[in-house]
């Protein structure tokens, strides 16, 4: 065979590979576009925002994430509240942990409450107004994650890898401290773990952030196209958002920058009991200087 020969088989080789790679991707681009509109869900226009938010311009932008334990024959409730503001403007992501248990004024109930119950009284649309009027600011999105199912998609990924910095059993589990490679099941109950954590709320919340770390990261390395069908399957059944396909697609593109430089901070407060009923107590004086500091991350006067 000659020289001319091998080219032509090699060219068509490529050719081939590169019909079959963009078949494969066409088919994952409208599996992709497919499940963003499953999951797509809008809430009401936030009273917050004189002008809607356009990330064509490079608004800075809030977004609530809630992590809802739901198990069968229960609606289940915010079991993690994490609030997240970016900015592209001075490159920054704020993640800002809201306890379960913080003592505030359910929007809609018109009762003073433990912020997580607004999921129970009223879903995610309460819990965005709660939210908004606790620390003065708009909510522009919101992704509802539940915890619950989520292990399926650890385990379509093929699992996840955590730094362990608690030794725990919990679910009948023993996780050491350390690097650990965790499946869907066992990554539940190491986000589920609460009450033997000396951090509390916050402890709990720190394992469900590396999870959901851990899942966008692996993710990410996936090279077998294959296993995106379980991925996609699982993200059908266990997330909600007001995210369009546009907006993720140019958030990812223009505010790479701000997701590279993350600070986390605490909702300061500390435990009480009211009439016997644990809270979670925030001074007003913490709440006023953690919302301007939101507001002023997010450009508002």
């Amino acid at each position: 065979m000659n020289w001319k020969k091998i080219l032509l088989k090699a060219g068509l080789t490529l050719l081939s590979l590169a019909l079959i790679v963009g078949v494969l991707g066409m088919y994952i681009y409208h599996e992709v576009v497919s499940t963003s509109k499953v999951i797509y869900q809008p809430i009401k226009k936030s009273v917050r925002r004189v002008e809607p938010i356009n990330v064509v311009e490079k608004d800075p932008f809030s977004v609530l994430l809630l992590g809802v334990d739901k198990r069968e024959g229960d609606r289940g409730r915010s079991d993690s509240l994490m609030l997240l503001t970016v900015n592209p403007n001075n490159d920054t992501t704020k993640i800002i942990s809201i306890p379960r248990d913080t003592r505030t004024l359910i929007v809609g109930k018109n009762r003073i409450d433990k912020i997580n119950h607004a999921y129970a009284f009223g879903g995610v649309q309460m819990t965005v107004n709660t939210v908004e009027k606790f620390l003065n600011i708009p909510i522009d999105y919101y992704m509802e994650v539940n915890m619950e199912g989520f292990k399926d998609v650890v385990d379509a990924i093929g699992g996840v890898k955590v730094n362990n910095t608690l030794d725990f059993t919990n679910d009948g589990v023993h996780f050491k401290k350390g690097s650990l490679f965790l499946n869907g099941s066992d990554a539940l109950s190491f986000t589920r773990m609460r009450y033997d954590d000396p951090n509390g709320d916050f402890g709990r919340e720190a394992r469900q952030r590396q999870i959901i770390e851990a899942v966008i990261t692996q993710g990410a390395k996936i090279e077998n196209l294959i296993g995106y069908d379980e991925i996609l399957k699982s993200i059908k059944n266990n997330l909600v958002t007001n995210f369009t396909i546009q907006e993720i697609y140019k958030i990812q593109r223009e505010y790479r920058q701000a997701s590279g430089n993350i600070e986390q901070e605490q909702l300061q407060g500390s435990g009480k009991l009211i009439k016997g009923i644990y809270y979670y107590q925030v001074p007003e004086k913490n709440r006023l200087t953690l919302s301007n500091e939101l507001r002023k991350q997010l450009s508002l006067e």
